[in-house]
């Protein structure tokens, strides 16, 4: 499975989740707070040009003029989010696409924001090729990862697999 947004959000979020997923294990279809980003998701793009854009293997919520925009129901894992919208930022910027990113959180918990400016760098483009290369040798691993039972595993959609 190549490398996509939400496998480098899993990542941040939990290997195990990640592991799962990319092995084509799907609980997602299941999970309320799945259901309810979708629905956010839909909302934001009513009549909206530009929104839910494919390429290649990502889905891009929105893009304008001068920002790709990454919309997320909270703020409760923004380095995910980060990532997840700096592999949106490289893949573009390949096809000749620059663009500063913007996340958007719904709903903010833990910071003041509600938007987060991200701007792709040489050094966060390195990064991010090592974080996909450790994603991709993740998802070659045989077993998967331990639980890592905190308590963000009790909105997760993977969570009747892990504890019932």
């Amino acid at each position: 499975m190549r490398v996509n947004g939400t496998l480098i959000n899993y990542y941040f979020h939990c290997k195990r989740q990640c592991w799962l997923h990319g092995n084509r294990i799907n609980l997602e279809d299941n999970s309320e707070e799945v259901k309810i980003g979708k629905a956010i998701h839909e909302v934001k793009s009513q009549n909206s040009t530009n929104s839910e854009i494919s390429i290649e293997n990502i889905k891009i919520d929105k893009l304008t003029k001068d920002y790709l925009v990454e919309v997320k129901k909270s703020d409760a894992d923004v380095e995910a989010a980060k990532w997840q919208l700096l592999l949106y930022l490289k893949i573009l910027k390949e096809k000749g696409i620059e663009r500063t990113g913007k996340l958007e959180f719904v709903e903010k918990n833990k910071s003041k924001n509600k938007t987060l400016i991200v701007n792709l760098t040489e050094d966060n483009s390195r990064e991010l090729d090592i974080i996909i290369s450790k994603i991709e040798l993740l998802l070659e691993e045989l077993e998967v990862p331990d639980i890592i039972n905190e308590p963000k595993c009790k909105k997760c959609a993977y969570y009747e697999y892990c504890y019932i």
